[in-house]
């Protein structure tokens, strides 16, 4: 067997092997999570939609099948059973994954890029086509005589 062939057997044999230890994973049951009130149950599911999937990262948790998602949820449900806050479970949150995490991230500095960079952007296209139409519509200087007369036998001669 050539060497290119070996390479993309173990490649694929390696892929093979991934994939069906990611289904293994996936399918193992979680651990089992006391029940929650109904009022509880409420916050866990807002919690879960303010906060995005890492891996499919334009989902919220609630919305989410990723093994990853499914784990945070679980994390949610136990953290409200031990009587945590909505901020404190945020908090965790995002002291773990970042602010990233949060599907409306806070406004400070460090963020301030994400939040007002799109105005910024916006006034910046704004003034610069108001600057181009500013420009295009200026007058013109009158034509020198020179320049008429070069006009006019470019006209009567066609060259």
């Amino acid at each position: 067997m050539s060497a290119p062939r070996q390479l993309l057997a173990i490649v694929l044999l390696g892929l093979t092997l991934l994939l069906t230890t990611g289904q293994a994973w996936a399918a193992e049951p979680s651990p089992a999570l006391p029940a929650l009130s109904p009022a509880d149950q409420q916050r866990a599911d807002k919690l879960a939609h303010g906060l995005r999937c890492l891996v499919c990262q334009n989902q919220t948790l609630a919305d989410s099948n990723a093994p990853l998602a499914h784990d945070m949820r679980n994390l949610i449900h136990a953290q409200l059973a031990d009587g945590r806050s909505d901020a404190q479970i945020m908090r965790f949150f995002e002291d773990r994954y970042g602010d990233f995490v949060r599907y409306d991230p806070p406004f400070k500095p460090i963020t301030w890029l994400l939040w007002l960079g799109p105005f910024a952007l916006l006034a910046l296209g704004f003034w610069v086509l108001l600057r181009t139409l500013k420009r295009r519509s200026g007058r013109r200087a009158p034509l020198t005589a020179d320049e008429r007369a070069r006009a006019a036998r470019f006209l009567d001669t066609g060259s």
